[in-house]
């Protein structure tokens, strides 16, 4: 991986974990929705490719929207086990 593809993973990342957070009513700064983007967009690849689901879209709206789906599903899960 260049520098490049890290803060084009860094930005889908803040921008997925923000749209989860608004969507699932949660709150948190810059560096929590940056992982939890990034985590979203691992879980949603995996969780994706499982059900053999593709998605096309253009200019990384696809990448945003599976990592959404992630991060939505990780909030989710952790909200239930930790409270």
């Amino acid at each position: 991986m260049n520098w490049i593809s890290i803060l084009v993973s860094i930005i889908i990342g803040a921008v997925a974990g923000w749209l989860a957070s608004i969507i699932m009513k949660t709150k948190g700064g810059l560096l929590r929705n940056i992982i939890i983007g990034v985590l979203g967009g691992f879980i949603g690849s995996w969780l994706f490719g499982l059900l053999g689901i593709s998605i096309s879209l253009p200019y990384y709206l696809d990448t945003v929207l599976v990592s959404v789906v992630g991060a939505c599903l990780l909030i989710f899960v952790a909200s239930k086990i930790f409270k």
